[in-house]
């Protein structure tokens, strides 16, 4: 374990500690090694492009959390009905996990491709009014790239719930059916609070995936039309390799470390806990 512990201090750690060093200097091209305080994260609050990928990030991170859980639950409880070809099932649904978001965006960015995606596809069927180009339209692409997201993220919070709920004990629907109560009622009740530890890891996941966002937004639409689309990772990397401004890109990074750790730690915290309280219990 020795070599990978090294690897993780250097390569994570150390980074980690480098990028907060230069976002506290005035390195452009190349790292300074002088001191100007918080100025770039002065300079980074009134830059409006950075405010305005915030906003994208956090309309994005609504669209995605909420809809992979809500649709990786239902996709878990159908397949937890034991139906026939549940293996099969099971590997359609996380077929789209296996691909990178880079292929996903692809994907999706022919899909919304008003001259040669499903808008032209039912156009030639004979549809002649029917329009589907989000991707060019900037009240609209947050909601395509967020389709493209749940699309790709949806197989592996479905796995995460199944094996959840073939941990719930199979005695309680027994009871539960004895006393009338429906499946939907049994489901929403008495399962779905169950399952509560393994939501917050689904959580965890998909926080930190959304942080991350830059191949789809990349991909479909470049942060376009206009900034339309532009979320923080791709501000960070373009003021790191196009703008050649490592110190604002740094104090960009840092704010963004910053933020998913004063939110993911209490959730961690809440779910080891519970773990703990559920563990007792049994």
């Amino acid at each position: 374990m020795l070599p990978l512990a090294v690897t993780a201090l250097l390569a994570y750690v150390g980074s980690v500690i480098w990028s907060i060093r230069i976002s506290l200097s005035s390195s452009r091209l190349f790292p300074r090694d002088d001191w100007v305080g918080l100025d770039q994260f002065v300079r980074l609050l009134e830059t409006e492009r950075w405010n305005v990928s915030i906003q994208h990030l956090g309309v994005l991170a609504v669209i995605y959390i909420v809809g992979v859980l809500i649709l990786g639950t239902l996709m878990a409880i159908v397949i937890d009905q034991q139906v026939k070809g549940e293996s099969w099932f099971r590997t359609i649904f996380l077929y789209p996990y296996a691909m990178s978001f880079v292929v996903t965006g692809l994907v999706w960015q022919w899909l919304f491709n008003p001259d040669l995606g499903l808008q032209n596809a039912f156009r030639q069927l004979g549809w002649a009014g029917f329009t589907l180009d989000w991707t060019v339209q900037s009240d609209m692409v947050l909601y395509a790239i967020g389709l493209a997201m749940i699309w790709q993220g949806s197989g592996t919070t479905m796995a995460i719930l199944l094996a959840a709920l073939r941990g719930v004990d199979e005695e309680q629907w027994k009871a539960a059916r004895l006393d009338g109560v429906s499946k939907p009622r049994y489901y929403r009740s008495v399962v779905l609070p169950q399952l509560a530890p393994a939501y917050v890891t689904a959580f965890v996941l998909l926080a930190v995936a959304v942080v991350r966002t830059f191949d789809v937004v990349v991909v479909m639409t470049s942060g376009g039309p206009g900034d339309a689309s532009e979320v923080p990772a791709k501000f960070i990397v373009d003021h790191l390799f196009g703008r050649n401004n490592i110190a604002l890109a740094s104090a960009a990074s840092v704010v963004m470390l910053v933020t998913v750790f004063t939110v993911l730690a209490p959730l961690l915290y809440w779910r080891s806990r519970a773990e703990a309280r559920l563990g007792a219990g049994r």
